[in-house]
């Protein structure tokens, strides 16, 4: 892929695909990591005198404009971390785009309204998404692609437009790509993996590809429950994907064949409900009573996966141990996470709610090697898929 740095830019149009997908509560932008973390290109790009039209996606608008998802906020918040203003088109390809990004000057910024407002952007038929691909692409003279957490879509402003334009890849896919790479390819040993979150059915394929090349693999969150109840314990009422059970057993099996040390939790947190002042107690994992339900690892599990933790050269970590937005269960998440500031390892966090649950528990960003701002992506790429997005920006 070619680099930022290759890009003759002064004086000429330049859309960045960004990945300003953050969360909103009404119009308040209520973590900002993904803005911060597209600062570098822009700067750069307005910086060597670049007229940069950012284009992103926020939500699921479904093709139509929806102003619960307006990039309004965000165009707000770009501003005043980049210190200057940041024009706002209120389309993406029609009158207010054109008037916007042609009044641009060398070094000034825009930014599109929602990409998904447009129903070409996420349309399966090549023909119509190609088509929006083209009004995008005529916005501007050349494209950087720089929203990670995007690639792994076959989506008109990540697949279509790098056909269209002289394309490179931004600093934040260039450094993302660096680490999963490293993740892959001949990683530091022991190489370890906490996995947490929900459901198992998120993480088959990346369960799968990870058991191939690890040495210990911790689980956590409600995923867990799945996994102790394939291996017969009484889980109460705790989150279960029972049409999982035999994949699981599984990777069971597999750990055990491919001597990769798979550590479940020993203890949680076992709640009466689900809710942050829930009455709770803290219950032998294998034996939850059927009243309850674990909401998070429990206090032996954080000493244990600090412990399994401590030895490693290499570890990647995604998703949180427990319902970590109830500050009564954050602990296992808050755990986990202080480990790996502690730890000489390289220390990769993956995965949007990983990185919210440092940034709201107040944990320093730079006691991790990287945060990564990929999501789904990364996952993907850790199953050994083909990222759309990637290839187009590789050719």
């Amino acid at each position: 892929m070619r680099a930022l740095s290759d890009l003759d830019v002064a004086g000429r149009r330049v859309l960045v695909r960004a990945d300003l997908n953050v969360p909103l509560d009404g119009e308040t932008i209520t973590d900002d990591g993904r803005i911060r973390a597209s600062l570098p290109a822009i700067k750069e790009l307005a910086g060597r005198g670049a007229r940069v039209i950012v284009c992103a996606h926020l939500g699921r608008p479904k093709g139509s404009p929806n102003p619960k998802y307006s990039l309004k906020p965000v165009a707000k918040r770009l501003g005043e971390l980049l210190g200057t203003e940041v024009a706002f088109a209120s389309d993406v390809v029609g009158e207010s785009a054109a008037e916007v990004t042609a009044a641009l000057a060398d070094g000034q910024v825009a930014l599109l309204e929602n990409l998904r407002f447009e129903p070409g952007e996420e349309s399966k038929d090549d023909s119509e998404r190609r088509a929006f691909a083209q009004k995008l692409a005529a916005l501007a003279d050349l494209y950087v692609g720089d929203g990670f957490g995007a690639v792994h879509r076959k989506h008109a402003s990540v697949y279509d437009v790098p056909a269209l334009l002289p394309h490179a890849a931004g600093p934040l896919i260039a450094a993302e790509v660096d680490v999963l790479k490293r993740l892959t390819e001949n990683p530091d040993r022991p190489y370890t993996v906490v996995l947490g979150g929900a459901k198992v059915s998120d993480k088959l394929g990346v369960i799968a590809n990870l058991l191939t090349k690890v040495d210990r693999l911790l689980i956590g969150g409600g995923m867990a429950y799945t996994f102790l109840k394939a291996q017969g314990h009484e889980i109460g009422s705790s989150l279960l994907q029972e049409d999982q059970i035999d994949k699981v057993r599984g990777f069971l099996d597999e750990a055990v064949k491919r001597e990769v040390e798979l550590v479940l939790p020993v203890d949680v947190l076992a709640a009466t409900d689900f809710a942050a002042d829930a009455p709770y107690d803290v219950v032998d994992a294998t034996a939850i009573p059927a009243d309850r339900q674990g909401l998070d690892i429990g206090p032996r599990t954080r000493e244990l996966f600090a412990e399994k933790l401590a030895d490693a050269r290499t570890v990647f970590w995604n998703g949180p141990m427990g319902v970590f937005e109830f500050e009564a269960f954050s602990g296992g998440t808050r755990a986990v996470a202080e480990a790996l500031t502690r730890s000489d390892a390289f220390t990769v966090v993956g995965g949007g709610d990983s990185a919210a649950a440092v940034r709201r528990l107040g944990l320093p960003e730079d006691g991790f090697s990287h945060i990564s701002t990929g999501g789904g992506a990364s996952l993907e790429y850790l199953e050994g898929k083909t990222l759309p997005g990637l290839a187009a920006l590789e050719d």
